[in-house]
């Protein structure tokens, strides 16, 4: 059932992704990668909390294909951020969150012109 309010959505992919800047450059991060530096954890954690983005997408009636292909980034996020070192550098380029969050909105949005009542025609 759509809820129709999205910002925990965008809030969450927000905190996750980009939420900080790297001063003195356009390069932004987020809790992901700081989360995944934690060894053995960490990206389990933050993979956990990209699950909660995948959670509202269904809540909102995205697509089972869409879905999938949300669950894949945030697995290739989750799974190559768990490399050591190199998964670390990984973690603060691949933004999961922020993508699946932008899927989602496209993904509405498409669909909301799709079941949008043409204006001017109707019963009088």
């Amino acid at each position: 059932m759509p809820t129709g309010n999205r910002s925990d959505i965008d809030r969450l992919a927000k905190l996750l992704d980009t939420q900080f800047k790297l001063p003195g450059t356009n390069f932004r991060f987020g809790l992901d990668g700081i989360i995944g530096l934690i060894p053995g954890i960490g990206d389990t954690v933050s993979g956990g909390l990209g699950l909660y983005i995948i959670h509202r997408a269904r809540q909102e009636g995205a697509s089972g294909g869409l879905i999938a292909r949300m669950i894949w980034n945030l697995l290739v996020d989750t799974l190559l951020g768990a490399i050591p070192l190199v998964g670390d550098l990984f973690d603060f380029a691949h933004k999961a969150n922020a993508k699946n969050a932008r899927l989602l909105q496209e993904y509405l949005d498409r669909h909301a012109s799709e079941h949008a009542k043409p204006v001017g025609r109707g019963t009088a």
